[in-house]
């Protein structure tokens, strides 16, 4: 990916296939979020590089470029933060990714063709940090999408870190680290379950452990990362497929079982009834090696 600064601001060329007001429209969601603002097409957020921290705006120029300023002094010195700020920003929009053969596959598909065209240049919006992936998978567990994002909020202003500008505070997701050193009883005032708090502490421990690692999964093949996040208490294929799309970018994790997946396919085919596991199966025989943008952009329909 191409990308220069100018007079300390950071330009990213922007790939071909891709919109930002379709990826604004998916980020402004919900209003409950923490991580991120936006207001004006700027979207206002902290880049966190190991203990870096950096308060960022991100817009999109006339040009079809990509521009990133730093706010409050929190421009690192060093080139080399400054990528791994560009390759954050390139991991959560997937600026990577070239979409040619999926929207010429979802061109002809009787399901993707309406979402596709309704959403054009719609990435799958990624969490490039896992611990946050696998807790927003573990939060979303059986409770509906506000909930979740309710939860994710006391989390983080509970024990993330901030930034302060114009009088408002930017947030980091906790670190595994210091959730790694808590008790289930330290969680008790956000309102999930005993087991979630549970599975929470015991991710960030194997995280702090070393034995799970991105770095880890990310050399293995989409069947092995697959088993490796099973293994792990609170984790389901669901979880499991769902971390592997927005954070490891395996184009191929398919959570089957979600119910909004379902839903949206019952929508976009005027069901009267569910669509069977065997049937969405089937549906989705043509999707191969875009399973993960095919859920995503079913998932859109239904915001």
């Amino acid at each position: 990916m191409i990308w220069h600064e100018v007079n300390d601001v950071i330009v990213i060329t922007l790939p071909e296939h891709f919109d930002m007001n379709a990826n604004l429209d998916y980020l402004t969601r919900e209003q409950n979020e923490c991580m991120y603002e936006i207001a004006n097409n700027i979207i206002t957020k902290v880049i966190a590089i190991g203990e870096i921290r950096s308060l960022v705006q991100i817009s999109v120029n006339n040009h079809n470029q990509m521009v990133v300023q730093f706010l409050n002094g929190s421009r690192p010195a060093e080139k080399w933060m400054r990528e791994e700020i560009v390759n954050n920003i390139q991991e959560w929009f997937d600026l990577n990714n070239d979409l040619t053969p999926f929207y010429e596959m979802a061109k002809a598909d009787p399901l993707l063709k309406m979402p596709a065209c309704k959403f054009y240049g719609l990435r799958v919006v990624g969490i490039p940090d896992l611990f946050e992936a696998l807790c927003w998978g573990v939060l979303g567990q059986q409770i509906n999408l506000a909930f979740a994002y309710a939860l994710k909020k006391q989390l983080v202003e509970g024990f993330g870190d901030s930034i302060e500008w114009n009088g408002k505070k930017y947030w980091v997701f906790p670190p595994y680290e210091r959730i790694a050193q808590l008790t289930p009883a330290d969680l008790a005032d956000i309102k999930m379950t005993v087991k979630k708090r549970e599975y929470i502490i015991g991710i960030a421990r194997s995280m702090a452990s070393g034995e799970l690692s991105k770095e880890k999964l990310m050399k293995m093949n989409f069947k092995d990362a697959e088993k490796s996040l099973m293994k792990i208490r609170g984790i389901g294929p669901w979880t499991a497929n769902y971390v592997l799309m927005r954070c490891l970018r395996f184009q191929t994790a398919f959570p089957i079982d979600d119910a909004g997946l379902i839903h949206s396919i019952k929508i976009v085919r005027n069901m009267n009834r569910k669509p069977t596991k065997d049937e969405i199966l089937e549906i989705s025989l043509p999707w191969k090696n875009w399973e993960s943008y095919a859920t995503f952009y079913l998932w859109r329909v239904l915001y």
